[in-house]
């Protein structure tokens, strides 16, 4: 399942990063019995924010998409190195999208569809999640998106 996963990940021009560290004083992901609970990634790209500001005000939905996008690809890296292997992931079970929103913004179902849509694409039925997509007034170091995961593993 590894090289389906990887041949996904290659098909969608996707490398994955290195994991990001945590900024303050939490750890990356938690492994308790069969479940992966992964702390909430920011839309960072080639190791900087790569997308900051109020959805609805700063970022447009695209914009916004394409930093949930980058949320996932930081799921999935923070993912491979808790487990050493993507193919160890039974199930996504939630991931719970926060939007940076500005007052009146309403879709953030939209812009967490981001992060849907490639979770699914790279973990096929295993990527089928429930989720949550939150607005908040803002998030940290002014991040647009921020997302978190859960997620059944092998053992």
């Amino acid at each position: 399942m590894s090289d389906t996963i990887d041949s996904r990940l290659e098909a969608l021009g996707i490398s994955l990063p290195q994991a990001a560290a945590p900024a303050a004083n939490y750890v990356p992901y938690v492994i308790s019995g069969n479940l992966l609970y992964l702390s909430g990634q920011l839309p960072m790209e080639n190791g900087t924010l790569a997308v900051t500001g109020l959805v609805g005000k700063d970022v447009d939905v695209k914009g916004a998409e394409r930093a949930a996008e980058l949320c996932a690809i930081n799921i999935l890296a923070q993912a491979k190195a808790a487990l050493g292997d993507l193919s160890r992931i039974v199930r996504v079970i939630k991931l719970n999208g926060f939007v940076a929103s500005a007052p009146g913004f309403v879709e953030q179902h939209l812009v967490i569809n981001g992060a849907s849509n490639l979770i699914a694409n790279v973990l096929g039925d295993a990527g089928k999640h429930a989720r949550a997509a939150v607005g908040m007034a803002a998030l940290p170091l002014n991040a647009a998106v921020e997302i978190d995961a859960i997620m059944e593993i092998s053992l």
